[in-house]
């Protein structure tokens, strides 16, 4: 019957054509979500976090789900209130991952550029990616950095510290089904770095010589 709602609100001189379920599971990260479509049918699958949320909220989340399946763009109130949660989601989640590295850098950087007002968030070292070099995750409330930069100089850790608390900060701007996250303020603020230019550059030549220390060791390692 929410499924119905939440397509009606979106369409409300159509019928509803599909059978839906709405299953819970443990198996998605923290407020994660998906849906499948199997010919009439639909599957929502919500982390176990949804239950409970208020059911305006859960709507909006649904009427996302569905636009996406149905590949269209509309925008409604209980859309708006869904990001909205998203946006303040921050607040209720506990902080428990931590590394005294990345603390240390999150103390700088949020002393330094925001007046030590911002929240810490989550922290942790992710895989050793070379293509996301960190990642800000509002459900989680959680900044993950690539482990390629545990052995990097404090400029180039504060630096994508501080690109990831712009997320945290600045949120993002919804339209229609799409979330901006790189909007012109986003990147107005992120030259604001001190030493932008040299830091970026710095950035891409420490990413050459990691990937080149990379494809070294497997050129090695294939010939033993």
């Amino acid at each position: 019957e929410l499924v119905k709602k939440a397509f009606l609100l979106l369409y409300p001189n159509k019928e509803f054509p599909y059978g839906a379920k709405i299953k819970y599971s443990g198996r998605l990260k923290d407020y994660g979500s998906m849906v499948k479509k199997r010919g009439d049918y639909l599957e929502f699958v919500l982390n176990k976090k949804w239950k409970g949320i208020d059911k305006e909220i859960l709507t909006g989340l649904l009427q996302i789900l569905l636009l996406k399946i149905l590949t269209d763009k509309k925008n409604t109130i209980n859309i708006d209130l869904y990001n909205n949660f998203i946006r303040n989601l921050h607040y209720t989640v506990k902080k428990e991952i931590s590394d005294i590295t990345l603390e240390n850098s999150f103390a700088r950087v949020n002393e330094k550029y925001f007046l030590g007002l911002l929240e810490k968030p989550n922290l942790r070292w992710g895989t050793s990616s070379s293509r996301t070099l960190a990642h800000y995750d509002y459900h989680l409330d959680a900044i993950t950095v690539s482990n390629l930069f545990q052995d990097a100089n404090t400029g180039l850790l504060d630096y994508l510290i501080y690109h990831e608390l712009l997320h945290k900060k600045l949120k993002f701007y919804t339209k229609g089904i799409r979330n901006y996250h790189h909007t012109g303020s986003f990147k107005k603020l992120e030259r604001k770095f001190e030493n932008y230019d040299e830091i970026t550059a710095q950035l891409n030549t420490f990413l050459r010589n990691k990937v080149r220390a990379k494809r070294s060791f497997w050129f090695f390692d294939s010939r033993i």
